[in-house]
């Protein structure tokens, strides 16, 4: 029965892997357990592998080391993914007022350190590991290890200790700001997502359909194409055109407009006053009502799942002129564009294609429309992605009068390349789509391995610590920097700044880089919003918490 021995307690590559299995399910199981209505859901998965570390079941050192990191970067890469094609605007929407909200949490956190160093007298590099636990971030604690050894020659295994215990309540003190912001703010989920869908549904840049009625006399004989030219620089899409004999026909170039026809327009918001002046009054006509004039058009979503057109332009297809049909719009990630021919195409894009039965086949034929490709996983821009990522955070970035370069780690390159790919990939021909489905089993199975080694690490000794070694007031001093900063923070930007709630999830996991955090408010929420906050903010304050952390061993030790 050796054997059984070996593999329960051994330290081979199989009892790494079922060890990992067995802390990932007991995690999540328990995890489901609701205590006041509220669970912790696979942030679980970390207390779990404390209390297998305790007990001396614990993993190859290097095996554990690769399997956290990898399964850090798995999950951020992910996240990068999902929210980088809403990241930009984001930014611009608010991403100002987030990263200064972050900045303040980093700055009140490191502050706190001060303070308690200066009042208890516990030495610096001992309150930097309780800063880097506090706030859940490795690659601080990594940045504090290498100044501190840098500087004296010497390891400091205060760092290592404070990181270890002060972790697991970290977390707990990160989620609970989070709830605590909630109840003190009587947040309503139902109405934060409604007012998240009002500003979706007002975003500048979505598609917005109605009914114009000729009355322009300047336009009476003119053709479509003569109008387009006076609105050259609008979002502009002319569908159809209902005339004032009852005939209706797909708007070309040549359409000519006449007093009291009907048109059907696709634009965006800020355009639709201007294009009214030029053309006549906005009448109440619905899409449907158009539908159903004509038996001889039908109106389809087709999905571009052709590789050869990602990264191409819509009107480099010539679509309407060869098979005369119209694109009114394109759907890409639950939001509608206008279908503007200098519109550049992504695998994934749902085009809502008005014609003939017969010309809306062939155009079927050139884009594709195969669900079973699309479901493809396309490894290539996940496995490309996560070397670029790697390779960026690897980068040394010095700074005048800091003797250690600043990194952005394994988890900061990753994001960011993931952002920028699912943003501009499709320039460099990059395949950038992936199913919902697929996108979140890859962040799942990396924030839970993550979770599992973390929790595996610091489990032994940590008993012993907190029992002898002072760590219990440790652990008060890490909930202090991790909580009080967070609640200030989230109250200014609650009360003051009126941030979304979904959204100000997002924020404070991300100022503390804690992807549990960030693992909660996506389950709590049901949308992607907090990951979208979590991403704009991340960048920023990754680079700030391994800045500070060295400034701290740097300038007190």
């Amino acid at each position: 029965m050796n054997w059984i021995n070996d593999l329960i307690f051994g330290t081979g590559i199989g009892h790494s892997v079922m060890l990992l299995c067995i802390c990932i399910v007991c995690g999540i199981l328990l995890g489901r357990i609701k205590i006041f209505g509220i669970s912790l859901g696979i942030t679980f998965v970390l207390f779990v592998g404390i209390v297998m570390g305790h007990f001396g079941i614990t993993m190859n050192p290097e095996v554990m080391h690769f399997m956290k990191e990898f399964g850090l970067i798995l999950f951020v890469f992910s996240v990068g993914m999902q929210v980088g094609p809403g990241f930009f605007s984001s930014f611009k929407q608010g991403g100002i007022t987030l990263n200064m909200l972050a900045t303040g949490v980093v700055l009140l956190g490191v502050a706190a350190t001060i303070i308690i160093h200066f009042v208890t007298g516990l030495p610096m590099e001992t309150m930097v590991g309780i800063l880097s636990g506090a706030v859940t971030n490795t690659p601080g604690l990594g940045a504090a290890q290498t100044a501190y050894t840098d500087m004296t020659g010497a390891s400091a295994n205060g760092i290592a200790l404070g990181y270890a215990v002060c972790y697991p309540l970290g977390v707990v003190g990160i989620i609970l700001s989070i709830v605590v912001i909630r109840y003190v703010f009587k947040i309503s989920f139902e109405r934060e997502q409604q007012e998240l869908d009002a500003l979706d549904n007002s975003a500048a840049n979505q598609a917005k359909l109605f009914t114009l009625e000729v009355h322009n006399p300047a336009i009476f004989g003119h053709k479509v194409a003569d109008v387009a030219k006076l609105l050259v620089h609008r979002e502009l899409v002319i569908s159809r055109v209902l005339h004032i004999d009852g005939t209706m026909e797909i708007a070309s170039s040549d359409t000519i407009l006449n007093e009291g026809d009907k048109v059907f327009v696709i634009t965006i918001e800020s355009d639709i006053e201007v294009i009214a002046t030029i053309i006549g009054n906005v009448i109440p006509m619905k899409p449907e009502e158009w539908y159903k004039l004509d038996k001889s058009l039908i109106s389809r979503r087709i999905i571009v799942t052709k590789n050869e057109l990602n990264g191409k332009r819509l009107g480099e297809l010539n679509l309407r002129k060869l098979y005369h049909i119209n694109i009114s719009r394109i759907n890409r990630s639950g939001v509608d564009l206008v279908a503007r021919p200098n519109l550049i195409l992504q695998l994934g894009d749902r085009l809502t294609v008005v014609g003939g039965e017969e010309d809306v086949k062939k155009v079927e034929e050139i884009l594709g429309n195969s669900m079973k490709r699309l479901n493809e996983p396309n490894l290539i821009t996940l496995f490309l992605g996560i070397f670029l990522g790697v390779l960026a955070g690897s980068i040394p970035i010095m700074f005048p009068g800091i003797p250690q370069p600043v990194k952005l780690g394994l988890a900061g390159g990753p994001l960011i390349v993931a952002i920028l790919i699912s943003k501009f990939g499709y320039k460099y021909k990059l395949i950038t789509y992936n199913t919902i489905s697929s996108n979140l089993m890859l962040r799942e199975i990396g924030i839970t391995i993550f979770l599992a080694c973390v929790g595996i690490g610091a489990g032994e000794g940590f008993i012993d610590t907190i029992i002898n070694k002072g760590g219990l007031i440790w652990m008060l001093y890490g909930f202090i920097i991790s909580f009080v900063p967070l609640f200030i923070m989230g109250i200014i930007g609650r009360k003051v700044c009126k941030i979304n709630y979904f959204t100000l999830m997002g924020l404070m996991a991300g100022s503390t880089t804690d992807p549990p955090a960030l693992a909660y408010s996506n389950a709590t929420a049901g949308n992607d919003a907090p990951a979208v906050g979590y991403a704009t903010v991340y960048p920023l304050t990754m680079f700030l918490r391994v800045l500070t952390a060295q400034l701290l061993i740097l300038i007190f030790c």
